[in-house]
């Protein structure tokens, strides 16, 4: 047994919590950043990346005149605000972009930010749709630029340290990961308050619709565009993805193979399109399954990640991660040498010595906390490195929640080759 497996067994529970921040290193030089969509999200995302040192807010786009004037709350009344998001990339002050729109406005936003020269952080899911990713990622290899997709979890270090534990082999064979997220409130399931003076006065509704379907105004479809089809990937590309992104950082694959998917409209029967309750099974070439489930109509949180391996199981819990080894079988059959004859049972068990496990209390290893994922996109600029949630990452993590949401709407298991793009099922 290599030596970093016999340590992580060392006891029979060891603990790996999150602990103490890292003070994030001097990035070297100042950024400016414009935001375009600054909704929900966005908003989080500009309080976000002013905590990154040299980093100036310089602009924003949103369709709707209330984001733009909270957003100038934020940055002051200086900043460059507009609806038509092109208007900001003209601005050639703006080095970077921080997109946070609906999901079916990223791929024209990303190729257009990159044509016009600029650094491009996406958040997650980079696509709306399978087909959109090879694009996005031809693009942002030939505009030579930083394209870094949005999952925080992508390089915490608790996500790092989770990483080197299943590379070590402590775990044995991993052939089951288990993945929930379970929430029971109008705000969990996108319902979100519409603000009073929603109307097509203060909203660009033509240039939310985009490329998709023509329809009559709605403010309901506006702020909870999470709920249609036309708009969203649901619950998958909204919850699954930041769990696929995570897992296919710790268990260092790249795309999965297959999918089936049950759910439905459960709980918020109000107009949506999307499933409110989904559980999704995904297989992965190195042989092992995820179980990923989110419902929206039950808030009982089941505990934590669940990686299952033959030697020992990883249970994730927020910021701490406990490593419980498998009991300790001996080779004799207690069971299954029952319906032996009292004689040939003792002469059976007798040949085997008891192999049992010591128990030991669990040993606690503190990670410090490292930078912010924002953190990161910033240094990829100004140091001149790679992406570390490059394109092709976000592609892949996008394109697993896809074919649940494919699975799901044809009813039947998919399967995926991610090399060709091609479907079947």
């Amino acid at each position: 047994m290599p030596a970093t497996r016999r340590s992580f067994l060392a006891s029979a529970a060891t603990v790996f919590q999150l602990a103490g921040q890292t003070p994030a290193p001097k990035i070297g030089d100042s950024v400016n950043v414009g935001f375009i969509g600054s909704g929900i999200r966005g908003k989080q995302l500009i309080d976000e990346f002013l905590e990154v040192p040299g980093v100036r807010g310089v602009a924003v786009a949103d369709l709707y005149d209330g984001c733009l004037e909270r957003a100038q709350e934020q940055l002051g009344t200086g900043i460059q605000t507009t609806k038509d998001y092109r208007a900001l990339l003209d601005n050639k002050s703006v080095q970077a972009v921080v997109i946070a729109t609906p999901d079916h406005l990223h791929e024209p936003i990303v190729l257009d930010a990159l044509s016009a020269g600029k650094h491009v952080y996406i958040e997650k899911p980079m696509t709306w749709s399978l087909e959109e990713g090879p694009r996005m990622i031809a693009a942002a290899a030939a505009a030579n630029k930083v394209l870094q997709v949005g999952s925080q979890a992508k390089t915490s270090a608790l996500t790092a340290r989770i990483k080197e534990i299943v590379a070590s082999g402590a775990l044995g064979k991993v052939n089951m990961v288990r993945l929930a997220n379970h929430r029971n409130s109008p705000e969990g399931a996108w319902v979100y308050p519409i603000p009073p003076d929603a109307s097509e006065k203060t909203i660009d509704w033509e240039r939310f619709i985009g490329r998709s379907p023509k329809r009559p105004f709605d403010a309901n479809v506006f702020f909870r565009w999470r709920c249609w089809w036309e708009y969203s990937g649901g619950v998958a590309t909204d919850l699954f993805v930041h769990q696929l992104t995570w897992l296919h950082e710790v268990m260092s694959v790249k795309a999965p193979r297959s999918a089936v998917s049950q759910g439905g409209i459960y709980r918020w029967n109000d107009g949506r399109t999307v499933p409110d309750v989904m559980n999704s099974l995904i297989e992965y070439p190195e042989d092992f399954v995820v179980d990923i489930y989110v419902n929206q109509g039950n808030s009982m949180q089941p505990r934590g990640v669940q990686i299952l391996g033959s030697e020992a199981s990883l249970l994730v819990e927020g910021t701490r991660t406990t490593l419980i080894p498998e009991p300790g079988y001996g080779e004799a059959q207690q069971y299954g040498s029952l319906n032996f004859p009292k004689r040939l049972r003792d002469e059976y068990l007798a040949k085997y010595p008891a192999n049992d496990r010591k128990r030991e209390e669990p040993k606690v290893i503190e990670v410090e906390r490292g930078p912010s994922h924002n953190w990161y996109f910033i240094d990829s600029i100004v140091n001149d490195k790679p992406s570390r949630e490059n394109a092709e990452e976000g592609h892949y993590a996008a394109a697993a929640a896809h074919l649940c949401n494919i699975a799901y709407r044809k009813g039947r298991k998919i399967a995926w080759d991610s090399t060709t793009g091609k479907i079947q099922g």
